[in-house]
């Protein structure tokens, strides 16, 4: 569920539908509840906020409309079950949505985190951030004293967000481009010295040092005239040295590459005609070499790349949406999604996109079957297979045919990946996996292909992990390491900094280890990968706390801990540790089974432990068929974290059924 509160009011569901919110009060109590952050609001504090002259039935009024909520945000729960999203508590209500659900949460996040990142990635992700916004915050409730706090704050935020996104274009030496949203800025905020400095450095670096002068005293008259006061020290100081042409103020203006970049771009700006194929191309080859520089890079590649997808579509051409898609061949290891939303679209786009295409046309035919089995990561089916969930799988297969007839290395590198991608039938096939990145780095490396055999090398670190074999999984940490160096793939450290946690965790302490994943989730913030971030640290540590059978770290585990998409196979252990056996067991009771992907065995083994723990023989039952095919390996298939060799947790469920005297055991 994502909710919008940087314009008027609004939820969405997971699959981007809208949610009806039925009345303003409805909408006013959900956009409260937001305010407040995932901590209480009590229903006296509600009835306060919403009516200047509360009427007498106003607590039943709030209780009307948190019902309505409730059926709106989580229409699929079952009758009489206690809400997940909408809970009570105490006197009150708290509206327990993901740190990452609400627009205006995300867009703090990206501010504070585009603080700490190098120009260009700040660039970028601030740039997708400002788009978030869709009107003024909490903007239906304008004049709602409860709000204007938060509303004042926020403007502030995207002000600052604005200018700290003009100082990082100004850094990366696309000053030009800078000016038009600066001088719209300062028109709109004429109170805002820093404001007026960008915009006069910027004139400047663009060669209009005349400019940037006037500039600066339409300053020095509008603060005189509407505030009564003098120019601060920054902008006299700036004045002077733009007077002097001091040499600080162009630190890169001799910097062929900035030259390289404007030229070029201005030419295609001026030889390419806009809503062209041509420019649609262009969009999605350039959001590709985007997407692997890191943090806002990867968020605004996304967002890109579904937008230049959907205008290709809509031009109707099925030849140029195809090549728009598939000229997106970015490498992918995770098997969760960061946007599941967008990749169902994209996948929806890309199946009719195959019905248009001409017959004889494989190439692109096989980027289509490769991007629908690489963008359905982790859609195959739990339990029993069903059509729509084989489909991805029959899409990974059919790619890699087509691209092994046409000999076409890259294409098969790409098709690989979705082999990859579906390649979680059940638990057990690292040594599957591991042919499949051994292969891929062999095609990358003949077709040149740097961050293919980065993905080559990531694959074969998980199956190294999963088969026990740690020093063969250095070798290839270190290789891919060594390739991120050479070609500048900062995001490529995420997974090998979290593979040297693991790797810590198999020979160190408790204590040590723990620091060590610690550390090691500090390389997540702003990396733009939602999917892999959430719930992953709290999950880590669990995983350490197991290994260790220290169950009074578990037990002490924050209940608030945001445990992302994996709590529903985390909570029956914790439930256990903190001594609430009967609620354990109704977790348990007709759990699903996890997602197939790199977790598939942790989580399973996780399950295990709970079950065993209240004597749950059929989940036991459940837990040994599908862990048994893993018998020989270990939970660390992710290369990340690892809960220990799977055979442990089998014969901790003999001895269990055993114990019981279970039949079959």
């Amino acid at each position: 569920m994502r909710f919008q509160v940087l314009g008027s009011i609004a939820a969405n569901d997971n699959l981007g539908g809208p949610v009806v919110l039925r009345g303003p009060r409805y909408r006013e109590v959900l956009a409260r509840l937001i305010l407040a952050r995932r901590r209480v609001v009590p229903v006296g504090r509600l009835v306060e906020d919403l009516w200047d002259e509360p009427p007498a039935n106003a607590v039943g009024a709030i209780r009307t409309f948190v019902a309505g909520l409730r059926r709106a945000l989580e229409p699929d729960r079952p009758p009489r079950t206690p809400p997940r999203l909408l809970v009570t508590e105490g006197l009150g209500y708290a509206l327990r949505a993901e740190p990452d659900a609400v627009d205006a949460w995300r867009f703090d996040d990206a501010v504070r985190a585009a603080s700490t990142l190098p120009a260009g990635q700040a660039f970028s992700l601030l740039t997708e951030a400002l788009r978030w916004w869709q009107g003024p915050a909490y903007a239906d409730f304008a004049d709602a004293g409860w709000a204007q706090a938060e509303r004042a704050r926020l403007a502030e935020q995207r002000l600052l967000a604005v200018e700290r996104r003009a100082e990082a274009q100004l850094t990366l030496g696309a000053a030009a481009a800078a000016v038009p949203d600066l001088d719209a800025h300062v028109t709109e905020h004429p109170w805002r010295e820093d404001a007026w400095g960008l915009l006069a450095t910027a004139l400047y670096r663009s060669g209009r040092q005349a400019d940037a002068l006037a500039v600066l005293a339409r300053a020095r008259r509008m603060l005189a005239d509407d505030l009564g006061i003098d120019p601060g020290p920054a902008l006299r100081r700036l004045e002077h040295d733009l007077l002097r042409q001091a040499e600080h103020l162009d630190p890169i203006a001799t910097d062929p590459s900035v030259r390289v970049w404007e030229q070029a771009r201005a030419a295609y700006d001026s030889t390419v005609p806009p809503g062209t194929g041509t420019r649609l191309e262009s969009t999605a080859g350039l959001m590709r070499d985007l997407a692997v520089t890191g943090g806002g890079g990867l968020a605004a590649a996304r967002a890109h790349r579904i937008s230049a997808v959907v205008a290709a579509d809509q031009l109707g051409d099925a030849e140029l949406t195809a090549r728009v898609i598939g000229i997106y061949d970015v490498p992918a290891i995770w098997t969760r999604s960061d946007d599941p939303a967008q990749a169902g679209r994209l996948v929806d786009i890309a199946e009719k996109t195959l019905l248009r295409l001409p017959v004889h046309d494989d190439a692109d035919r096989a980027r289509l079957l490769a991007t629908i089995a690489v963008e359905s990561r982790g859609g195959l089916p739990p339990d029993q297979p069903t059509e729509a969930g084989l489909r991805p799988l029959r899409a990974a297969r059919q790619a890699e045919e087509i691209a092994r007839r046409l000999h076409d290395p890259a294409l098969l590198a790409f098709a690989l990946n979705g082999v990859f991608m579906q390649s979680f039938q059940r638990a057990g096939m690292a040594l599957r996996r591991d042919a499949v990145g051994s292969e891929i780095v062999a095609v990358a490396a003949t077709s040149s292909s740097a961050t293919y055999e980065v993905l080559g090398h990531l694959i074969l670190i998980q199956t190294r992990c999963a088969l026990a074999d740690y020093p063969g999984a250095d070798q290839h940490a270190d290789a891919v390491d060594a390739l991120a160096r050479r070609y500048q793939l900062p995001l490529v450290e995420v997974f090998t900094t979290w593979y040297r946690a693991l790797r810590t965790s198999a020979t160190t302490d408790l204590d040590t280890a723990e620091a060590a994943y610690q550390a090691a989730a500090v390389s997540l913030v702003g990396a733009g990968m939602p999917g892999l971030e959430r719930g992953l640290l709290p999950l880590a540590e669990l995983s350490l706390y197991l290994r260790h059978h220290d169950t009074g770290r578990i037990a002490a585990i924050a209940p608030d801990t945001d445990w992302g998409p994996y709590k529903p196979w985390i909570e029956p252990t914790l439930l256990v540790a903190r001594g609430d056996l009967d609620a354990a067991r109704t977790a348990l009771r007709n759990i699903a089974s996890p997602p197939r992907d790199l977790l598939f065995e942790a989580l399973w083994a996780i399950v295990a432990h709970a079950a065993i723990a209240v004597g749950d023989v059929e989940t036991m039952h459940r837990a040994r068929t599908q862990l048994s095919p893993a018998a020989a390996e270990t939970t660390a298939q992710s290369g990340l974290l690892s809960v220990g060799p799977v055979r442990t947790y089998l014969d901790d469920i003999e001895s269990a059924m055993r114990r019981r005297g279970t039949p079959g055991s």
